[in-house]
């Protein structure tokens, strides 16, 4: 649980960010109503890698891609500067598990986390408050990571396992209730879309029946929503996995399409998303109105857009964007893959240590 003061300042003094934040940020593009409309977001979603002209895969060495981290910094350069800014403050990490902690796979059952990888993030988990929010299914998310020290947030946080907090500030909707021990503490599971787990069972199964016949294609249920992954579909039968997905939800208004990384997602019409899963968490951990608290969210996706724009407006976190490719975020910082995402939290952990070392002294 955490406690927090609120004698700090409330101004955002970190000069950098703040010039970032001034620049007009454009809202991400809804799912157009039209298939060729979703054809081309289909295609702006799923950018193909950088090469660099040194014939690796890093986009560190090429100069589009280092023009982009001019608006965007290495969250690893300007490391120093990120944590000058947390000094004194609670931090709290939230990180996307898909293309942050796993690199990202054919097929999305092999999405597995190094070993090197989840004990980097239980030795975070035991320094600070720490996230894991994905569009995938909690359970999902949890049998991958095994790790009780974490809280979870499933289905883009309309399924979360958080801790027991005093009161429930941040939202009125969905189920509230006190688990006994769950997964090795007690947690809190919210549910922000129960009454629609019945239709999104249904669309489902409807789903798999509908693409059934196009190659590459896999359904998942994500318990809250529906992945339709065009990973392994032939670029021109994109338009068909599409076509067969629009078919589907002509008849249920209720549902709503969204683009991930060469995935399409079908959700619930309701005003929750990652963002308001940060919200949640940090209310249910007593920190939503602390001036010493520094949220980090760390995210390669559409989805985790919500989040970095939770904490830019709010002007006291960072969002780090995983990415190899130049692409319009309102994260503050970028990274350009999940060894990277690594590298950081072994940096910040030892940080904290240090922080610890030098208070005890």
């Amino acid at each position: 649980m955490g406690s927090c003061a609120n004698d700090g300042s409330t101004e955002y003094d970190d000069p950098a960010s703040l010039e970032k934040m001034k620049e007009p940020v454009l809202p991400l593009k809804l799912m157009p109503l039209h298939t060729n409309g979703w054809l081309h977001d289909m295609k702006l979603s799923s950018p193909s890698a950088v090469f660099a002209s040194n014939g690796t895969s890093s986009g560190a060495f090429d100069p589009i891609y280092r023009a982009w981290t001019k608006k965007y910094p290495s969250a690893l350069n300007a490391f120093d500067h990120i944590v000058a800014y947390g000094k004194g403050k609670k931090i709290v990490l939230f990180l996307d598990y898909d293309g942050t902690l796993s690199p990202i796979v054919d097929e999305p059952d092999n999405a597995v986390m190094s070993d090197q990888m989840r004990e980097v993030v239980r030795n975070a988990a035991l320094h600070l408050p720490t996230a894991i929010i994905s569009g995938r299914s909690r359970d999902k998310v949890f049998d991958f990571v095994k790790l009780t020290e974490l809280y979870y947030a499933g289905s883009h946080g309309m399924d979360i396992m958080g801790p027991v907090g005093e009161h429930d500030s941040v939202t009125d909707r969905g189920s509230s209730i006190n688990s006994n021990k769950k997964q090795g503490k007690e947690v809190k599971i919210f549910q922000a879309a129960t009454e629609f787990l019945p239709m999104i069972d249904e669309v489902f199964r409807l789903l798999i029946e509908k693409t059934k016949a196009i190659e590459g294609v896999k359904v998942e249920n994500n318990k809250f929503c529906v992945s339709v992954h065009y990973r392994n579909v032939e670029e021109k039968d994109w338009k068909v996995v599409a076509q067969c997905t629009n078919d589907v939800l002509k008849v249920y208004p209720r549902l709503r399409l969204t683009h991930g990384r060469k995935v399409l997602e079908v959700r619930p019409v309701i005003d929750w998303n990652k963002g308001k899963a940060v919200e949640f968490l940090l209310d249910s951990l007593e920190l939503a109105n602390c001036n010493n608290v520094l949220p980090i969210y760390i995210g390669d996706d559409r989805t985790d857009e919500d989040a970095f724009k939770v904490l830019r407006d709010d002007k006291r976190g960072f969002g780090i964007l995983v990415s190899s490719v130049p692409k319009d975020s309102h994260a503050l910082y970028s990274l350009i893959d999940p060894s990277e995402v690594m590298d950081f939290l072994k940096r910040l952990v030892m940080w904290i240590e240090g922080e610890a070392l030098h208070k005890s002294q």
